[in-house]
């Protein structure tokens, strides 16, 4: 422990901070003990108050099999924490005047133009009509666009994504260009801006952002967020030489239960990307320490050590409930789930609306999101807290952990 509190020099007692040493302490215990049990291989966790860090420990292993321990320089996936980074990349332009958050998709992406909505049907022989309304950049940052996911498997236009490739990972030889072609081209679930389900409208962010800035998104990003807020850990793209703090991936298996390689999920950053994705897949790799200084930036109103990314006025509008009429998740998504109650949805972040609803012992206003390997991150703007959780395991169905609502409470527990 005492090398993560060295690296994010968390020197003076968390009481001066607000926080208990010894409540904090509950974070080591109860994650060291979900690793004994099996839940997760390894993990770390980093706390601060606007912006300093107060607490920051790991254990477990980052790699089972070869028995190598998780470090603060380890390397994380992290799948859909690659969304808010994005779509804080999306409110520069915006900021700039280049991008407007009411911009029709088909103004930058053709095939978005004359959009259908699915209106029944099986996959084979589905029936559409036209969309009364285009799909917005705004749609596409709160999820309400009436896309969805290949991998979701709830509903026929699933299939259809499948069906055109647009699975877990994408096909060999797909560049975002011709994904985001592709995916105009099949029927929205809904009409936009009447429901919320979870997609790959982030992806298709990221295609506007090389159309507008005239850059790769991994140029773009690198230049307008990475870059500015020193995440020099951050990538699309890993380098050979830093492999070897590369986490490995898991799964539990689905009889046992037991932890196992995640075999399809494994090549991420080991091989190339297809392309680089905003959304998630398998979208950046980070450390423990660079993610919490894109929180910290969030937390201090949009600016870190001197450089300022978004205005606070930027960051407030993007951390308000965008759903309409100030709903919550769950009573406006096509699909409610357990891990959204509580919440609405700002530009990029879940933000809770109600903290006993969400089983929080936080605030009204707390913001953030989780990966697919149970990457966890929250900012409180009441109180000044961020707190960054990484592990790397990929789970489902009755195997799922509620680690967000464990973290939120171990945090606030020990606040004094």
């Amino acid at each position: 422990m005492q090398q993560f509190a060295e690296r994010f020099g968390v020197t003076k007692p968390p009481e001066r901070s607000g926080f208990s040493a010894e409540r904090l302490g509950r974070i080591a215990e109860f994650f060291d003990r979900q690793t004994e049990l099996g839940v997760v291989p390894g993990w770390s966790a980093l706390v601060a108050r606007n912006g300093e860090p107060v607490y920051a420990a790991g254990g477990g292993l980052r790699d089972l099999e070869a028995g190598l321990p998780v470090e603060p320089t380890t390397l994380w996936r992290l799948y859909s924490m690659t969304k808010p980074v994005t779509s804080v990349a999306v409110m520069t332009l915006v900021e700039r005047g280049l991008l407007g958050l009411d911009d029709p998709v088909a103004e930058y992406i053709p095939e978005f133009a004359d959009m259908r909505v699915y209106d029944g049907g099986s996959p084979g022989s589905v029936r559409v009509r036209p969309a009364a309304h285009p799909v917005t950049v705004r749609h596409l940052l709160t999820h309400t666009a009436g896309l969805t996911l290949g991998l979701a498997h709830m509903d026929p236009v699933d299939a259809l994504y499948r069906q055109a490739g647009q699975d877990v990972l994408p096909l060999p030889g797909a560049t975002l260009r011709q994904m985001c072609a592709d995916v105009g081209a099949l029927p929205l679930l809904f009409e936009p801006g009447t429901a919320w389900n979870y997609s790959l409208g982030v992806d298709i962010l990221g295609r506007i952002i090389e159309v507008v800035s005239g850059e790769s998104l991994d140029t773009f990003i690198e230049s307008n967020v990475l870059g500015p807020l020193g995440m020099t850990d951050t990538t699309f793209a890993l380098a050979p030489e830093r492999l070897p703090d590369l986490a490995e991936i898991y799964s539990p298996d689905p009889e046992s239960g037991r932890l196992a390689v995640n075999e399809e999920l494994r090549p991420t950053f080991r091989e190339p990307a297809q392309f680089p994705s905003g959304s998630g897949v398998p979208g950046l790799v980070s450390t423990l320490e660079d993610y919490h200084r894109f929180a910290a930036m969030l937390v201090r109103g949009g600016e870190l050590d001197g450089e300022r990314l978004l205005g606070p006025r930027t960051l407030a509008h993007m951390t308000a409930n965008h759903l309409s009429g100030g709903a919550e998740i769950n009573s406006f998504a096509r699909y409610p789930d357990d891990e959204h109650r509580g919440c609405g949805f700002g530009l990029g972040f879940y933000v809770v609306t109600d903290p006993v609803g969400a089983g929080s012992f936080g605030n009204k206003g707390e913001f953030g999101w989780s990966g697919a390997a149970n990457t966890h991150f929250f900012v409180d703007p009441v109180d000044g807290v961020t707190a960054v959780f990484c592990t790397q395991v990929v789970t489902w169905g009755k195997h799922r952990t509620p680690i967000r609502r464990q973290l939120r409470n171990l945090v606030y527990q020990a606040m004094t």
